[in-house]
């Protein structure tokens, strides 16, 4: 790989390109699933991909390949020539030139590369019979096991060459509960870099007992309540509405943030954090994907807007350092975007159970669905299909579906009363804890 891509580097220099990197994913992967006690997919591949991007008169083009041989050399630089001719974009356009030092940040697990497929597929078939074995649990749907390693490597024309490698793992589990004509669901997962922290019991349970607990669900009467979105909850909220953080939506008018850096634009209780140096973090990584070293940082503190999230290209554009959140989001041939890592909302210092006792009465919401039809990234407006339950002096009274919570995102961050010690990351990079997010308006029967 080495050679090709000083090959590659040779002959775009001759092809008149000024600068230029080469981006190079290899990954391994494995998947498997199974629906109550039989194995309905099974698949192990390993891939390997190059993503070529150039500067020519200022402006980038872009080109991919699979293919490694002389052939794919021509066509890379063609590509990339065409592709920067063609280039509507007159914003300035680099690479980074390096030097700076990179944090040590170790996510490769050879433990996990060692584990047989067997080995995997014996772990997903005992969390099933956890859920079969359930009380109340009618049969076990689909579940998944998938785990992977994969490498990044970036090297470019200024001779910065940088790689790491990273083992993942993800198991989750479905049931499906009974009694009588009700029929309900439940689902749960984790994710991590060590297999040993994907505990067959502990998902089995979980899944088993959320869609136990989810039969007999009704909806409430319409009207205002004390809402409190539960940590996965959350997470899909702020996972919709986190593009208002990048400096690329504030530079065309998609964030409603543009110019209020400094300002208060959530209730005091409020940190938001990127964190890509994170342990255990799914979006973890010493360097993004231009190659800039990671470092944590603070979006909101304690209510007040510290900054945006930017790569190279946004923060020349404002004047500031980028954050290092640049993000190939489309695979290895994809233009750079802006992109979180690993970007969560900080935790308070009590249970959920306490906070819960503090209210009163209200809806703990568990579920939300519909998120790109119902949700407006723009405006922040939403108006959410959910599911959940009524509590009352800290206890769970009934559980609820059909209903419909609406509200808006940025007044939801207003309005926040307080955030619950129970941070959780389900199975992605972006995290929350339990949020107090005061009275919202609530749709039923």
């Amino acid at each position: 790989m080495q050679a090709f891509v000083a090959k590659l580097m040779q002959a775009a220099k001759e092809a008149g390109i000024e600068a230029c990197e080469a981006y190079i994913i290899q990954q391994d992967s494995f998947r498997a699933s199974t629906t109550d006690g039989e194995v309905t997919e099974y698949s192990s591949n390993s891939t390997r991909g190059l993503g070529f991007r150039g500067l020519k008169n200022g402006r980038m083009g872009y080109a991919g390949t699979e293919a490694f041989d002389d052939e794919a050399v021509q066509q890379l630089v063609r590509g990339v020539l065409e592709s920067a001719e063609l280039s509507e974009d007159t914003d300035p356009e680099f690479l980074y030139e390096g030097g700076d030092d990179v944090p040590s940040l170790n996510l490769q697990n050879d433990s996990l590369s060692a584990v047989e497929p067997q080995t995997k597929i014996a772990r997903l078939l005992d969390m099933e019979q956890v859920v079969r074995s359930y009380p109340g649990v009618d049969k076990a749907a689909e579940s998944m096991i998938r785990t992977g390693r994969y490498t990044v490597s970036i090297i470019n024309s200024y001779g910065m060459n940088r790689h790491y490698t990273e083992d993942t793992c993800v198991m989750f589990g479905q049931a499906v509960a009974k009694d009588g004509d009700e029929v309900s669901t439940g689902f749960y997962g984790k994710a991590g870099h060590d297999l040993d922290q994907l505990k067959p019991d502990e998902i089995g349970r979980e899944a088993a007992s959320r869609a136990v607990n989810a039969l007999n669900a009704k909806p409430v009467p319409s009207g205002k309540y004390r809402v409190v979105f539960d940590g996965e909850a959350m997470t899909d909220l702020l996972s919709t509405f986190c593009g208002i953080f990048s400096a690329e939506s504030a530079q065309k008018g998609l964030s409603l943030l543009k110019g209020r850096l400094g300002e208060s634009v959530a209730a005091e209780c409020v940190t938001l954090i990127d964190d890509p140096l994170l342990p255990d973090g799914l979006g973890s990584r010493p360097f993004d994907d231009e190659g800039v070293p990671s470092r944590t940082h603070v979006l909101v503190e304690n209510g007040m807007f510290k900054t945006f999230l930017h790569n190279l290209k946004t923060a020349h554009k404002d004047g500031v350092q980028t954050t290092g959140n640049a993000r190939k989001a489309g695979g290895y041939s994809a233009p750079v975007l802006v992109a979180p890592s690993n970007l969560y909302l900080k935790p308070g210092s009590r249970t959920l159970a306490d906070m819960l006792s503090g209210i009163g009465s209200g809806l703990v919401i568990t579920e939300v669905s519909g998120l790109h039809a119902g949700a407006n990234p723009l405006s922040g407006d939403f108006s959410l299909l959910s599911k959940g339950y009524l509590f009352e002096n800290s206890k769970r009274v009934k559980p609820v579906n059909q209903i419909t919570v609406a509200g808006n995102f940025y007044d939801l961050l207003k309005n926040a009363r307080e955030l619950a010690s129970d941070l959780v990351f389900p199975m992605g990079n972006v995290g929350s804890p339990s949020v107090d997010a005061g009275e919202m308006s609530v749709s039923g029967c």
